[in-house]
Order: C-alpha cells, then sequence, then structure tokens
C-alpha cells in the first residue's frame, strides 16, 4: 500500500517517528491490560459456593493455563502475519476480510472504548480514597483525557509512561502480598488438597466461576495489537504474552491466596470488595483507604494501554479502507492522532450516559466469538496452508488450540443461556459491521487488504 493511500504512513501498521516498543514495554502493556478490578472484586461470589482454599487457587490457576493456551495460538498467527490490530488481522486473513472487518468493528467502537470507561469509573470511585471530596465522574473524565494526551505525544513517551505506570502497579501489587503474609492474622484455611476438593471441583459453581476468572484473565493478547509498532515482532510477541501472562497468573494466585490467608471467608462470601474487607484485617482501619488508593493507582496503567492499543484498530482499518483514511494519519511523533481522539470521545460519551456498564454487557459474546475462531484460524491454516511460513509454531498443538477452544465455548453457551438478550444484541452489532462493510466495498474497488492468508 502507497503512503499516500494510507493516509501518510510509510507502511502498514509502523510507526513513523523512528520509535518502536521493545519487548519488555509490550510486556508490561499485557500486565497493564489484563490487571484491572476484576480480581480484586470476584473471590466473594467464588468462596460462596466453593469454601476451599486448595479449590479457589486451582481455579484461578486453571484460568491462567487456558489464557496461555491462547497465547500460544495468538502467537503463532502473530509470527505469521505480523502486523498491528489483533483479531481485524488475524481473522481477516485467515477467513476473508469481511469477517475480520466485523472483528475491527467492535473493537474499534466499543470494544475498547467500554473497558476504559469501566475503569476510568473505577478509577474516580477508588480515587475518593485519596481525594476525599472529588466527584468519581470528574476524576474518571480527567484520567481518560490525560493518559490520552500522554498517547499523543507519541510511542517513545508513551513507552516510558507505560513501563513506569506498570512497574508501579506491580510494585503495590507485591508490596500487598508481602505485608499481607508477613503482618495479616492467618485465617484458619487450608491450601493442601483434599478429598473433599474435588467434589467442589466437579461442581457447576465451579465451572461457572472459571468463566468469570477468565474475564479477569482477558487482555493476554493486547500486544497483537501493536505487532506492526514493535523490534522484532515475530519473535517478540509471543513472547511478551507469554512473560505477561505468566506475571499475572502468579499475582493472580498470590492475591487470592492473601485473600483468603488474612481475611475469615464467612466474611469474604458473597462481598464484591474483598480487597478492602482483606487490606482492613491487614492495616486496621486505614486498610481500606490504603486498598482503595493501590487499586486506584493501579488503574492508570490499564487505562494507558487500553488507550494505547485500542486505537490500533482503527488505524490498521483506516490503512485498508479508504472511507476510514484518517485514522490511519499519524503525528510526526508516531501516534495515531484521529484514531486515539476517537476512542477518547467515545469513552467520555459513555462516561458521561453510563452506558458503558449496558455496552459491556452485550460486548461480551462478541469478543469470545472472535477469540474463538481466531484460535481455530490456527488449526485451519495447519490443514489448508501448511506450508505457510511459521517463524513460532504453537507449543502443545493441537492440544492448547483445544483447551482454550473448549473453555470459551463453554463461555459461550453460558452466556446465551443465562443472558441471551444482550448476547444476542451483540450479535447484532456484529451484522451491523457486516452491512458497513458492504457500504465501504461498493465505495471502492480497493477494499480491505489481506485477502488471503498468504497475502504480506
Amino acid at each position: 500500500m502507497a503512503a499516500s493511500e494510507a493516509g501518510g504512513a510509510a507502511a502498514p501498521g509502523r510507526p513513523t517517528g523512528g520509535s518502536t516498543v521493545s519487548l519488555w514495554v509490550a510486556a508490561a502493556i499485557v500486565v497493564a491490560d489484563m490487571v484491572g478490578v476484576g480480581v480484586f472484586t470476584s473471590l466473594g461470589f467464588q468462596v460462596k459456593d466453593i469454601p476451599s482454599g486448595f479449590s479457589i487457587l486451582l481455579l484461578w490457576t486453571l484460568g491462567g493455563i487456558v489464557a496461555l493456551c491462547g497465547v500460544f495460538s495468538y502467537g503463532e498467527l502473530s509470527a505469521m502475519f505480523p502486523r498491528s490490530s489483533g483479531e481485524y488481522n488475524f481473522l481477516g486473513r485467515t477467513y476473508h476480510p469481511a469477517f475480520g472487518f466485523v472483528a475491527g468493528w467492535v473493537s474499534a467502537t466499543v470494544g475498547f472504548s467500554a473497558p476504559v470507561a469501566l475503569a476510568a469509573m473505577a478509577f474516580g470511585e477508588y480515587g475518593r480514597s485519596i481525594l476525599p471530596n472529588a466527584p468519581p465522574l470528574a476524576l474518571a473524565i480527567g484520567v481518560v483525557w490525560l493518559v490520552s494526551l500522554i498517547q499523543l505525544t507519541g510511542i517513545r513517551h508513551s513507552s516510558t509512561f507505560q513501563m513506569i505506570a506498570t512497574i508501579i502497579k506491580v510494585v503495590l501489587i507485591v508490596a500487598f502480598l508481602g505485608l499481607g503474609f508477613v503482618i495479616g492474622t492467618p485465617q484458619p484455611v487450608s491450601f493442601a488438597p483434599h478429598s473433599s476438593d474435588f467434589t467442589y471441583v466437579l461442581s457447576a459453581p465451579f465451572a461457572i466461576s472459571l468463566v468469570f476468572v477468565m474475564y479477569s484473565f482477558s487482555g493476554w493478547n493486547a500486544a497483537t495489537y501493536i505487532i506492526g509498532e514493535m523490534k522484532l515482532p515475530e519473535r517478540n510477541v509471543p513472547r511478551a504474552m507469554l512473560i505477561g501472562t505468566l506475571i499475572v497468573l502468579v499475582l493472580y494466585v498470590a492475591l487470592n491466596a492473601v485473600f483468603l490467608h488474612t481475611a475469615p471467608m464467612d466474611k469474604l462470601a458473597g462481598q464484591l470488595d474483598v480487597a478492602r474487607i482483606s487490606g482492613s484485617h491487614i492495616f486496621g482501619e486505614l486498610g481500606g483507604r490504603i486498598v482503595g488508593a493501590m487499586i486506584c493507582i493501579g488503574l492508570i496503567s490499564s487505562i494507558s494501554a487500553m488507550m494505547w492499543i485500542g486505537p490500533r484498530v482503527m488505524m490498521t482499518m483506516g490503512e485498508d479502507i479508504p472511507a476510514l483514511k484518517v485514522f490511519a494519519r499519524r503525528s510526526p511523533s508516531g501516534a495515531p492522532a484521529y484514531a486515539v481522539l476517537f476512542q477518547v470521545v467515545v469513552a467520555s460519551l459513555m462516561l458521561f450516559t453510563r452506558s458503558f456498564e449496558a455496552v459491556l454487557e452485550f460486548i461480551q459474546f462478541s469478543l469470545l466469538f472472535c477469540s474463538f475462531f481466531v484460535v481455530l484460524g490456527v488449526i485451519k491454516l495447519r490443514i489448508t496452508h501448511p506450508d505457510l511460513p511459521r517463524p513460532y509454531r504453537a507449543w502443545g498443538y493441537p492440544f492448547t488450540p483445544l483447551v482454550f477452544l473448549l473453555v470459551t465455548g463453554f463461555m459461550m453457551y453460558y452466556l446465551l443461556t443465562t443472558q441471551p438478550k444482550p448476547s444476542l444484541l451483540g450479535l447484532l452489532i456484529m451484522l451491523s459491521g457486516l452491512l458497513i462493510y458492504a457500504v465501504f466495498r461498493k465505495q471502492s474497488a480497493n477494499g480491505p487488504a489481506a485477502a488471503s492468508p498468504g497475502r504480506e
């Protein structure tokens, strides 16, 4: 694609500002995108039906293993097709550009804006532990725009900010873990397996809890959205996802262990703010404010990661589709300015209208649907295009893709049966993407590139 067709980009997905993303910055993006509020709030609903320390830690370990199975498959595709935008790129290359456009349409419009708005509102709520009189909405809007301004300064400054913010997040969590195990009052909970634990592991509540654990692990594929900005992407994208996911797996298991170690299980059961409860048992009356401040600071890196990777979907779509080419334009420092501004405006509107809560409900099925077919695409290409170059091959193939497909298929079934209306609305959003794709194809004979798996 010529530079003029890409709206001024020197090459598809490659920044013009001279900076590229290192392995460790990409791994930091993965960690930041994964660790939000989910791990700090979901334990209470799990111990209500699974009152077993061993079973809870096994639950979170299994969630991490399933995420790693997804990492291996995405790693193979990222090395085969090294271009930014995640599912838009993979589905378009593996199946058809229309399928890629549908995934990109969901991600670029609401798939990242709604989680950004949710994280920002959580920042506003937890921010009151630091600034008691500050309006949560003002804090939420402020952090989104502040992080967005940093993203607009270019890749070099974004990388520095992301690395520092993620390191601070991880250091705070590790400090919380250390203090919890050292000064927290041990509770009568056992993390060793007992015969009764297998009853819990084979129960329906365990399977349902795994669905929500997997939501906490979502974001393990974050590095695939910035492939075109990375150094040695064929090697570093799979590594970044693997390193980031392993770090988060360890943090998640350790956090749930410290929650159970420091707070009585009956006090945690059914409660949303398990981190605050644990913090109050560790630090006394100030515990809630300390934990609130820790989560609040940690959310900044999460918002930063999503404000970085989300606009890259619209940017890449703009490189392919003339009607969207304005979003492919980069600033001299390498930032896709119009794509960043588009996402920040959508996220801000969601915050003002509180619509992000409803949007999050009906995009879950769509996002799972796209991930399912990306991983299925690894198997498809192994069969239909066995001779394509594969700089990285999925570890454990075909078992690891099948494990991911099995769990993701169960999650989609669970959503369809328990939340049929939001799931069907998600499918309608995808169908609207098909209609828009058809309109764009009609407008230009130069429709989306990458019509076949072997095309570069």
